[in-house]
């Protein structure tokens, strides 16, 4: 398993001072970083690439869809609109140098429409998937698709749901992401769940149900890593929590769980929680 850290621990909007991050997490034992993408057009990627390139780091990408990119919605225009975005953030990763993608990609946040109609957007998000499988092939992506709690979206809250989806669609390169912070609110056994998805397992967000720093809070992260060792997991543990920083206009810092938590020390802390917990010391 690799380590990976998310980049939302500083911020929700990658600049160039963020890119600089990457040699020192590099050097600090780091595998991969992972960028939030929204808008695909705003990125910079020769600067993105040569910045990855050049420290060693993977990329991976954390898709968020805006509000008028809907993969479900009753609206056909808007499931099409969702469909060529979803492409173009393949595209845009895939220059950049990401070969996992990944993200609630089936709906925006805060989409929570009342009574949906649950076959059509089963069938819906099939139809929108299975499309976005010649892109995927093209570059050699994977797709994982993270379930997300009940507050943030309706249609998908649970990983056997998104295993039900990813067998609806049927595609080698899409599986699921296990988010152990939405975990800890939807799954009665989160180390359960990794069992159950297998080989659908195809990336994880490690954090704490308080989107702090490792260790701190309820999540029995052993449990989850003994799973996955278990299922032969080989991916990335992608660290993703808050970290406080009152100079980053574009974080979560606000949200932070300790304010004296800086973005390293999630990062750094975390890290070496879960190697001690990957090694069994």
């Amino acid at each position: 398993m690799k380590i990976g850290i998310s980049a939302f621990a500083w911020t929700t909007t990658v600049r160039q001072s963020h890119l600089n991050l990457l040699p020192m997490l590099r050097a600090r034992g780091f595998d991969g970083f992972e960028i939030p993408m929204v808008d695909p057009r705003s990125i910079d990627v020769r600067a993105f690439r040569q910045a990855f390139e050049s420290s060693g780091l993977d990329c991976t990408v954390c898709i968020l869809l805006p509000q008028d990119i809907n993969p479900i919605s009753p609206a056909r225009d808007l499931r099409k609109r969702a469909l060529a975005h979803l492409r173009d953030c393949v595209d845009v990763s895939a220059q950049i140098g990401a070969h996992l993608v990944g993200g609630p990609v089936f709906a925006p946040n805060g989409y929570l429409p009342g009574r949906g109609n649950r076959e059509n957007e089963m069938s819906w998000a099939v139809e929108c998937f299975r499309s976005v499988g010649e892109t995927l092939d093209n570059y050699g992506t994977t797709l994982s698709i993270e379930p997300v709690n009940r507050s943030e979206t309706c249609f998908l809250n649970t990983v056997a749901e998104a295993k039900l989806l990813c067998e609806a669609v049927n595609h080698p390169r899409i599986g699921v992401t296990v988010d152990t912070f939405h975990a800890s609110i939807e799954e009665t056994d989160t180390a359960l769940a990794v069992r159950l998805l297998g080989k659908d397992c195809k990336h994880i967000h490690m954090s704490e149900d308080h989107r702090g720093l490792l260790g701190t809070g309820d999540v029995n992260f052993a449990e989850i890593i003994a799973a996955l060792q278990q299922i032969g997991y080989e991916g990335y543990l992608t660290i993703e929590g808050f970290g406080y920083s009152p100079n980053e206009p574009d974080s979560f810092g606000a949200m932070a769980p300790d304010p004296k938590a800086s973005p390293e020390d999630l990062a750094f802390s975390g890290a070496e929680y879960l190697r001690n917990l990957i090694s069994g010391s």
